[in-house]
């Protein structure tokens, strides 16, 4: 049996490369040891077959984005009904049209943003980015959000300007927001600085019961045609 000598320094020999070269290689899963993918540059290997991916490209580890369809009866931010436990690789959506390679890397330190009520469903961020963590918190009042609300009842006399503008939350005066029926029984909003229970709220206040909430935009982003409780990555490049 051979000594045991550390993926990277194995990987560099094979590829002639160097040890720096050789960890990118690997951190991006090009590398598999006995027919499995591997992504960690120190684990010690010895009679182990390693092999380099045919199509290896020496490109930057760019921390992950995700995109989750959260169900309703999940937490976004914290609880005991996370989220986040949803998102694993046999839950990536097919078809995921980002073209980013499926790594483990990207399941790991995965923060949730932008809240979500645990009774709605919809788009839902996880991420290991801090640019977009840092747009997501610091500008969160700035960036629209859309939402689709099945409600029932009957809405009060000027029910709708109202929605649009007049309504008060949490002993506040609300801004103007975007409502409109998007058919009988489904209102969609678009409005900035969301809080937790707002629409559900605004709802009761024009005379309407909320029978279910799914998000779908935040800024830029759409939840497209994604199923639920599926995943996708946000594509480089792509912003809020």
């Amino acid at each position: 049996m051979s000594e045991p000598v550390r993926l990277a320094k194995r990987v560099a020999e094979l590829a002639r490369c160097s040890r720096i070269a050789a960890e990118q290689y690997i951190k991006c899963g090009w590398v598999r040891v006995d027919g499995r993918v591997v992504e960690i540059p120190h684990l010690l290997v010895t009679d182990e077959a390693v092999s380099i991916d045919a199509d290896a490209l020496l490109e930057a580890v760019e921390p992950a984005t995700l995109l989750l369809h959260k169900p309703a009866g999940f937490d976004t931010i914290s609880g005991a009904n996370p989220a986040t436990a949803l998102v694993a690789p046999e839950t990536h959506w097919t078809e995921d049209p980002s073209g980013v390679r499926l790594l483990e890397r990207h399941f790991q330190r995965l923060t949730p943003l932008v809240p979500l009520d645990r009774d709605a469903s919809g788009l839902m961020v996880l991420t290991q980015d801090g640019r977009i963590w840092r747009r997501l918190t610091e500008d969160q009042d700035l960036i629209e959000q859309e939402f689709v609300v099945e409600v029932s009842g009957e809405i009060a006399p000027y029910g709708l300007r109202k929605l649009n503008h007049g309504l008060h939350y949490n002993g506040r005066a609300l801004p103007p927001c975007k409502v409109s029926w998007q058919n009988e029984v489904r209102l969609r909003f678009a409005l900035k600085g969301v809080q937790g229970g707002q629409l559900r709220d605004m709802c009761k206040q024009v005379g309407l019961d909320v029978v279910a909430i799914r998000r779908l935009r935040i800024g830029k982003v759409s939840l497209a045609k994604m199923p639920v409780g599926q995943w996708r990555y946000l594509p480089v490049g792509d912003r809020f």
